[in-house]
């Protein structure tokens, strides 16, 4: 019983409309779920991954009306992007700089190739070379061309005021490996990972003793890790016998969750791979219309009545 690796990061934008435009227009990413926060149905959900919605490839956003996040410390960092090869930087490094995104150079880091860079509303993003190891499924709507399309999630990074604490529940509850650290200018990261390993299956953790951060628009809500369907339950038990206090079972209808905070507070999610996003949308058509869950069907005209449109 073993995560697989990274299965989504969840954040959160004020800009619905601007968010949309800036994933899938800039980054290339495809829309492959438009949905609600089911907890909160005046919100939307959405979702952006490859062109197959493959597990580990989503980023997605809970558009609330927030104040900006002020950054600080027990939060996500930083998200990073998976893409194939060095070619791959000098072709972003030119379409970001054409897009008039504020980027820094490319640089070397924990031996890959990374670069960095915000959205519009300050969510910390960057690109990280994966020397196009495993599949890839380029979306053929992108902007971006196929060899250059981001490939799937990276490294997470966490910022925590007390690294132990999170590393024991990585390690011990979890099940992360301790793989090596490395040097940023705010200190030493240890990077932790799970699976068979690399980009894709990789927690990076920073010391971080400033203010706490407090969420908003670009800030991250929190990160999931893949298991396979079949590993549910016992996960489930798992957290239950390690007396770790979670939400229980959750039926996301695409995937099924289970919720907890670690020890400085980041909510971290256990989500399967299955059932996936073309449950109840072809995949050829994923996106196009607003889904809902079987169990808020029958409130769609209510709620399609309370959302700003796209």
């Amino acid at each position: 019983m073993q995560l697989t690796g990274l299965h989504h990061v969840t954040a959160i934008t004020a800009r619905a409309a601007d968010n949309l435009a800036f994933y899938t227009r800039v980054l290339g990413l495809r829309l492959v779920k438009k949905t609600v926060n089911q907890d909160d149905v005046s919100a939307y959900h959405l979702f952006y991954a490859d062109g197959r919605a493959s597990p580990g490839t989503d980023i997605t956003f809970f558009d609330w009306p927030a104040p900006p996040e002020q950054r600080g410390t027990d939060s996500i960092a930083r998200i990073l992007l998976r893409v194939g090869g060095a070619a791959s930087f000098d072709w972003w490094r030119e379409h970001l700089g054409r897009q008039g995104v504020t980027h820094h150079p490319a640089i070397e880091r924990d031996g890959r190739l990374t670069l960095d860079f915000e959205d519009g509303e300050g969510q910390r993003l960057g690109l990280v070379d994966d020397g196009g190891a495993g599949e890839a499924h380029p979306w053929d709507g992108s902007p971006v061309p196929p060899e250059h399309q981001i490939r799937g999630l990276g490294p997470i990074r966490l910022a925590v005021s007390q690294p132990e604490r999170t590393e024991a529940v990585l390690t011990q509850i979890l099940g992360f490996r301790r793989a090596r650290t490395f040097e940023l200018p705010e200190g030493e990261v240890t990077v932790f990972e799970t699976g068979a390993g690399g980009p894709a299956a990789e927690v990076q953790l920073l010391k971080d003793t400033s203010r706490p951060a407090r969420q908003g628009a670009g800030a991250v809500h929190h990160v999931a890790f893949r298991i396979p369907d079949a590993d549910y339950e016992a996960w489930a038990d798992r957290l239950k016998q390690q007396r770790i206090p979670s939400s229980g079972p959750v039926d996301r209808y695409y995937f099924r969750s289970l919720y907890f905070r670690e020890p400085n507070g980041i909510l971290f999610e256990i989500a399967t791979d299955g059932p996936g996003f073309a449950t109840d949308e072809p995949m050829e058509t994923l996106g196009e219309r607003l889904a809902l869950p079987p169990f808020l069907e029958p409130r769609r005209a209510e709620i399609e009545a309370g959302l700003k449109p796209l």
